[in-house]
This record gives structure tokens, C-alpha cells and sequence, in this order.
């Protein structure tokens, strides 16, 4: 009996070499960075530039209030924040604005999507009525909201409570509420807009096929519509977490951070604008950045929060 052959090694099992580009392929590579240097550019400018200046500003001791003092301070500007129980009362504020808008908005811009998607007449209307509310400036919208709780002019105290209840921004719970309250009003639509589009890119054979298999409305929304809506489930949530994360304007409007209701963009502009600690503030800043980057990699690298027809490209 003879030995098997040995594996061929050689020209045949070595992988086959990347063909260069072309001469034309160059030429194009070449226009498409072209192209794009002058919006790189800018996005450096307005980008890369303030937070590489306030990396710096953060590690150094910069009061406007005393001009003559100073110096390089290393950590120290992070040490006093992250050791400040002031610190962690904010992010808690932070996360939970951020978790329970963010569910309360997924939920109702499911709700929203699958009307707006199976309207039957007058779709155009009733997307153009619902998608009002995002188109309104958050400062207007986070001043209508206070106006309407507010204890002297608010139709919400005037109607639903006694004289004899505390203001709705009298208490931290309350007034938090109306944050929330404002916050879901604003940005639903936004959430509801996203996930129509990927309602959209389901085919309608599908359910047409549940159907014939005699699956109930509810099963076709959990085994159809959730799984091929799963990217874009995940890009609205990112986007929107990002987003509610640095809330900043419907807290400036209706409390100014007061009852303890302050967020993390809230105490960098205290200590930037209204104290003029530019060191602290700065490394407030710093920290908030690397926080939303920590929040972008979970959802991108734990969710798998990736556009699509990505995974056929691997």
C-alpha cells in the first residue's frame, strides 16, 4: 500500500496576492481625499481643537476669578470631581433621565411607527402631525412645558392640584417628571422616524406568509417585525441615549438645576460659566466625553448596533 502524499507546498497553497490599484483607481483615491479635505478639515477645527484644548485646560489650575494664580495641576482637577459626592448625584440624575425617556420613547415610537406605517388614509397627514413636535426648538418646547407646571401661570397646578400641594418643580421627584415629561413630548417623534424607516424595509411577503401559517398578530410582530427591525432599533437607541445623555436645555429652563436636579452638562456650565473655573469645568467636560464614548462602544460592541448588510461584508 503507498503512503499518502504529503501536502503541497507551494505556489498553489500559498494565498494569492492583492492586485495593486490601477493607474485610474490612484487617480480617483486620490480626488475622493481631495474632496473630502475641506469637511475634515473643518471637523477638526470644530472638533478636534476644543477637546484636545480642554484636555489641557483640565490639567491645569485656571480660575477666571483669580487671574495671578494657577499652574499645571495633573489629576488633581479629576481627583476633586470624581471624589465629589456632587459628582455622582448628577450622573444618577443623568442615567436615569436618560434610561426611563429612552424606554417610554421606544415604546411609543414603536406605537407611533406601526400607525404611521399602516395608515390607511391620510398618511401624509398624520406623519406630518406627529413629527410637530420634534420640529419645535428644545428651548421652546422645555419653556411651553415649564409654563404649564408652572405654580402662577400653569393650567396643571390650577387644575389638577390643591393649593395646598407643592409645586410640581417644588420637589425633586416632581419636577424631574416634567423633565421627562418634556423630554419624551420632544424627542418621540425623532425615535418613531427611525424606526419607520426600518419598518420599511420589511417585505410585506413575509406576513402575508404568517398569515397563511395562521400566526396571530402578536407573533407576527415578535418573530417578523422585532428581528428584521433590530438595527434599526439599535441606531435609535444609540442615537437617542447620546443624545438624552447630554441633556442640557429643558433643565436650564425649568430649574436651573435647582432641588438637586442637575445634570452632568448642567455642572460643567456651572463651573465653567457661572463659577469661571475653567480647570474643573474643563475636566467635567473631558469626563462627559469619554462617558458618551464608553456609551457608543457598549451599544456598538455589546448590542451590535451595525448598519446594514455589515455582517455580509465580513
Amino acid at each position: 500500500m503507498s503512503s499518502a502524499a504529503p501536502p503541497q507546498v507551494g505556489a498553489a497553497a500559498q494565498k494569492p496576492k492583492k492586485v495593486g490599484l490601477t493607474e485610474r483607481g490612484r487617480a480617483e483615491r486620490k480626488l475622493a481625499w481631495m474632496l473630502c479635505a475641506p469637511a475634515v478639515f473643518v471637523m477638526i477645527l470644530v472638533t478636534a481643537y476644543p477637546i484636545g484644548y480642554a484636555l489641557v485646560l483640565s490639567l491645569r489650575e485656571v480660575d477666571l476669578r483669580f487671574p495671578n494664580e494657577g499652574g499645571f495641576a495633573g489629576l488633581d482637577n479629576y481627583i476633586t470631581v470624581l471624589s465629589s459626592g456632587l459628582w455622582w448625584e448628577v450622573v444618577f440624575n443623568t442615567l436615569l433621565i436618560t434610561v426611563i425617556s429612552v424606554i417610554i420613547e421606544l415604546i411609543l415610537g414603536m406605537i407611533i411607527a406601526l400607525v404611521m406605517h399602516r395608515a390607511i388614509f391620510g398618511r401624509g397627514a398624520v406623519r406630518t402631525s406627529v413629527l410637530i413636535p420634534y420640529g419645535i426648538v428644545t428651548v421652546v418646547a422645555a419653556f411651553a412645558w415649564f409654563y404649564a407646571f408652572s405654580p402662577e401661570t400653569g393650567f396643571v397646578n390650577n387644575t389638577f392640584l390643591s393649593p395646598d400641594d407643592k409645586a410640581w418643580f417644588g420637589e425633586k421627584g416632581s419636577a424631574l417628571t416634567v423633565v421627562i415629561f418634556a423630554e419624551v413630548w420632544k424627542t418621540t417623534p425623532f425615535m418613531a422616524l427611525l424606526l419607520l424607516a426600518g419598518l420599511t424595509t420589511i417585505d410585506e411577503g413575509l406576513y402575508e406568509a404568517a398569515r397563511v401559517d395562521g400566526a396571530s398578530a402578536w407573533q407576527r410582530f415578535v418573530r417578523i417585525t422585532l428581528p428584521l427591525m433590530k438595527p434599526a432599533i439599535a441606531v435609535a437607541l444609540l442615537f437617542r441615549t447620546l443624545d438624552a445623555f447630554r441633556v442640557f436645555d429643558s433643565i436650564f429652563v425649568m430649574t436651573r438645576g435647582a432641588q438637586d436636579t442637575q445634570s452632568v452638562s448642567i455642572l460643567g456650565y456651572d463651573q465653567l460659566i457661572s463659577r469661571l473655573n475653567l480647570g474643573l469645568g474643563s475636566a467635567v467636560s473631558v469626563l462627559i466625553f469619554l462617558m458618551v464614548l464608553i456609551i457608543a462602544f457598549i451599544f456598538v460592541k455589546g448590542f451590535g448596533a451595525s448598519v446594514p448588510g455589515q455582517e455580509e461584508g465580513r
